[in-house]
């Protein structure tokens, strides 16, 4: 019986012809690149070590980045792009009852703390009354910052709260915070400009932050807002993208995640 190589066998699964039609190139041959969508930063940097170990075996990646959160959707749904890993599944379920997009997970990534960090004060304790704390403007993201803060006793929130919380849900403000709400990318550069922000760790370890040695207060790493590799409904059975869901799981991979970044990020994959 042959045994095809795993480069063979993978190459083989992705140029399968369909019976009639006229011959397109494969998704994820030099003839047609698989087109991955990302955030510019720490995302990026682990999309082009999957690139790299997937490459012998056959998958050709073209790697686009974006610096915000709502355009690599927005290019996935338009057919722009084959997928994005990026986002966090708050934020893909909320993206989807907003703008009604059909999109699948079909593996996980790594998982970027969030956490508040300060140019002016070394604890949470010393904010002062009136202080200013910049969070994530986006839905997801920014209800995950304020249950970080109300995690760190900064403010109080009404019970039972996920990350769909609310400026609105604010019940406790002894210090009569101000919340700024800022677009994610910004908040690293506009930290000379607030009292603190909450970053998360796609965003902060580019800056030179480090949520677990530099954070006032940082999720831990049960948090449940691991990354994910997102594509279309119809595509979620394609082999490429089980391909690339599985390039993430790739222990070398793995090392390069874990000694790349300080343990800010977490391989879960």
């Amino acid at each position: 019986m042959l045994r095809l190589t795993r480069r063979a066998g993978l190459a083989a699964a992705l140029a399968l012809p369909v019976a009639g039609a006229r011959a397109q190139p494969a998704i994820g041959t030099a003839a047609r690149p698989l087109r991955v969508g990302v955030t510019s930063g720490v995302h990026a940097q682990v999309l082009e070590k999957v690139k790299e170990v997937l490459a012998p075996e056959g998958l050709v990646l073209k790697i686009t980045e974006f610096g915000d959160f709502i355009q690599p959707n927005a290019a996935l749904a338009a057919g722009e792009l084959d997928a994005n890993t990026y986002q966090h599944l708050p934020f893909l379920e909320a993206q989807k009852q907003q703008r009604g997009y059909d999109f699948v997970p079909v593996g996980r990534t790594v998982l970027t703390l969030l956490a508040v960090f300060s140019k002016k004060h070394k604890t949470l304790d010393a904010l002062p009354q009136g202080a200013r704390i910049a969070i994530p403007n986006d839905p997801t993201n920014g209800g995950r910052a304020l249950l970080l803060l109300a995690k760190g006793g900064v403010i109080g929130l009404r019970p039972g709260l996920d990350y769909r919380a609310s400026v609105a849900d604010i019940t406790d403000n002894p210090k009569r915070i101000r919340i700024v709400e800022l677009e994610a990318a910004q908040i690293a550069r506009s930290l000379d400009d607030v009292d603190a922000g909450a970053i998360t760790g796609n965003y902060a370890v580019p800056a030179g932050l480090n949520p677990l040695k530099d954070g006032l207060v940082a999720e831990g790493v049960d948090s449940v807002y691991s990354v994910l590799v997102v594509v279309r409904r119809a595509d979620a059975a394609a082999p490429w993208a089980k391909a690339l869901a599985a390039g993430y799981a790739r222990p070398e991979v793995k090392a390069f995640v874990e000694g790349s970044f300080g343990g800010a990020i977490i391989p879960t994959a």
